[in-house]
């Protein structure tokens, strides 16, 4: 499988306010590889470097050390810049800090806009990403006046319109409604399943990291736990000791199982967690 970008050795520090200030490290050694086509979520508390991380991977942010790889291109290296940023696009938590323009179509298009595609393409792109977020409907409304589910998609679809191979989404439900966070989340599923595109979703909620392929799990700077969702939430008390809970069935279970039950810790699912409860009884 091939990979999409890869963190070597990446170490990054945050200047400090003057010349002698010191400043503040975030990595020292990090390592982590993003296979192609998957959908890895990235939790940790805050602080850990979740977003930080996000933004070197398309150059917002460069390494103090090592390097970061995207698709083989080095993003410290200023000419591969437009490259990397149409590769790998960028979604951010406030959709209001990513919409530009009066109407939805017209914000859609600023990205190809300013990549300097021809009109005929800009249209094409622009009616295929309104459709695959399911909002051509509202291709003529004012982006104020749509809720903030609504606003999301219209940001993933600005970042769809320049056709990236990979998406970074940077905690885009967090400011959002359960039905808001539905509608995102559905998005980003269907994208990274019937297009294939790369999703990296950093996230502090759990049941939105529990559909991921994959889950990284960062502290301190460095990766304290990687592996599938059903691996990575039954380690209930290392989580824990992180600062972090496991999705609720999982924590349900681990209480259960405190007071004499015996339930696996890998039911993400309400239907899997109530099963096995269910065989519990029974037993």
């Amino acid at each position: 499988m091939n990979t999409t970008i890869t963190a070597e050795h990446l170490s990054f520090t945050y200047p400090g306010a003057d010349d002698t200030a010191p400043g503040v490290r975030v990595f020292e050694d990090l390592n982590l590889e993003i296979a192609e086509g998957s959908f890895v979520a990235i939790l940790g508390a805050n602080g850990c470097g979740k977003s930080t991380l996000a933004k070197h991977f398309n150059s917002i942010l460069l390494p103090s050390g090592g390097k970061v790889w995207v698709y083989g291109m080095d993003t410290a290296n200023e000419e591969k810049l437009l490259a990397i940023r149409r590769t790998v696009g960028m979604v951010f938590q406030n959709p209001d800090n990513q919409i530009v323009a009066n109407v939805v179509e017209e914000d859609v298009a600023f990205g190809p806009e300013n990549l300097g595609v021809a009109s005929p393409e800009i249209r094409r792109r622009v009616d295929n990403a309104l459709k695959t977020v399911d909002m051509s409907a509202y291709s003529s409304h004012a982006p104020h006046l749509l809720s903030g589910g609504q606003k999301q998609r219209i940001a993933i679809a600005g970042v769809l319109a320049m056709e990236p191979r990979c998406i970074v989404l940077d905690e885009p439900t967090a400011m959002l409604d359960p039905k808001g966070r539905r509608e995102v989340l559905d998005t980003v599923l269907r994208l990274n399943r019937e297009k294939g595109i790369t999703v990296i979703l950093i996230t502090h909620h759990m049941d939105e990291a529990a559909r991921a392929q994959r889950v990284v799990v960062l502290h301190r700077g460095e990766v304290a736990l990687d592996g599938a969702p059903k691996a990575v939430f039954s380690h209930v008390e290392e989580l824990h000791k992180l600062g972090l809970t496991a999705p609720d069935t999982v924590e349900l279970c681990y209480a259960l199982n405190r007071h004499g039950f015996r339930l696996p810790l890998d039911c993400l699912q309400p239907e899997e967690c109530a099963q096995s409860i269910w065989n519990a009884g029974k037993a």
